[in-house]
């Protein structure tokens, strides 16, 4: 892609089929592609495979073998373009922009990415069949990009189709939401969430499962080594809120360039929403949900911990998880963030 917001390729081989607690819906699509709303809003959790489904769908819309109901031949033309990242008729646009040839994660989606895409659209399609946009994720772009976009949902080209992906519908402009038809991606049942991991290799996938709310893409990501040896530090440390060392545990976020900073806060806030939202479900009398390798010490701190005040405090870090796309100092939120935990204990 162009870092001037030009023409936008898909850098993707061969796409895998929609994971199995989307298949249904995958073929639902297909057997109405006839009839497909020219914007397709696929929202759900994070790590559930909603971009696998987008990218599934926008190579069975291109395809030119592809009959009703089934998905992309992988041997015509238009299949053999996009996976060698070729096709003229396929575009992608992401938070990533292209810095001296290395690809670069920028905070938004910007109006000039949006207005070459518009651009693009409007061109007479190079296989003579269907074009497909992806925009992922949707709530990354800003206001402009946005506003720039609501001319072609509301005037769509003919036979072109835009699959918006998003984790976070909420914080899409109403004009957009309105505009596209919304396909509620599922979340899969526990077992059929450890059945797939135990598919890849993981051995014991139900606590990686539980750290991932749910969401196996995200639990392979969790399971790295390093990840989990660094979660178990934090863990330990809110264990033990009255002698919690706020500016060491700071001092870890502190390392390295800006963008490993802010996702190692993003995972810290993860990992404190959880911890919350597991003391809260103690509190009531419930089981723990996302921490049961420390379901101990979560049962002790919830008979020290008032209810309203924890309330308000996992309202205010679901309130910081959205603001991470902003410029902020890592450190202090974190540490800010650690002095409001320990208050709760005083």
């Amino acid at each position: 892609m162009n870092a001037d917001g030009g023409e936008e390729a898909i850098a993707t081989s061969a796409v895998p089929a929609p994971l199995p607690w989307h298949a249904a819906a995958a073929a639902d699509l297909l057997a109405q592609r006839d009839r497909l709303p020219h914007a397709l809003l696929i929202a759900g959790r994070a790590g559930i495979g909603k971009r696998r489904l987008a990218n599934w769908l926008a190579r069975a819309l291109l395809c030119e073998s592809s009959e009703s109901g089934r998905g992309p031949c992988g041997v015509c033309p238009s299949c053999r373009y996009a996976a060698a990242a070729q096709h003229p008729d396929l575009r992608v646009l992401e938070p990533i922009e292209m810095v001296d040839d290395e690809p670069k994660a920028v905070e938004w989606i910007v109006v000039e990415r949006i207005r070459a895409l518009t651009q693009w659209a409007a061109l007479t399609s190079h296989r003579r069949g269907a074009k497909v946009a992806i925009i992922d994720p949707a709530e990354r772009m800003n206001a402009p990009a946005a506003n720039a976009l609501l001319k072609t949902l509301e005037e769509p080209p003919t036979n072109t189709f835009f699959l918006l992906v998003t984790h976070q519908v909420g914080r899409l402009p109403a004009t957009i939401v309105s505009r596209c038809q919304r396909l509620a991606a599922r979340l899969p049942t526990r077992d059929e969430g450890e059945a797939w991991l135990l598919a890849q290799g993981m051995r014991d996938a139900a606590p990686m499962l539980a750290q991932a709310n749910g969401a196996p893409l995200a639990a392979l990501a969790l399971a790295a080594a390093d990840h989990q040896a660094e979660r178990r530090i934090w863990m330990s440390a809110l264990s033990s809120p009255q002698s919690l060392a706020v500016t060491a545990l700071g001092a870890r976020i502190d390392v390295g360039a800006r963008d490993a900073r802010r996702a190692r806060l993003a995972a810290v806030v993860d990992w404190l929403i959880a911890w919350a939202s597991d003391l809260a479900r103690m509190r009531a009398g419930g089981t723990v949900g996302h921490n049961p390798d420390f379901s101990a010490q979560l049962a002790t701190l919830a008979q020290s911990v008032a209810a309203l005040p924890l309330f308000r405090y996992h309202r205010t870090l679901l309130e910081q998880r959205m603001l991470l796309a902003h410029p902020l100092q890592p450190r202090l939120v974190a540490e800010a963030l650690l002095i409001d935990y320990r208050a709760l204990f005083a």
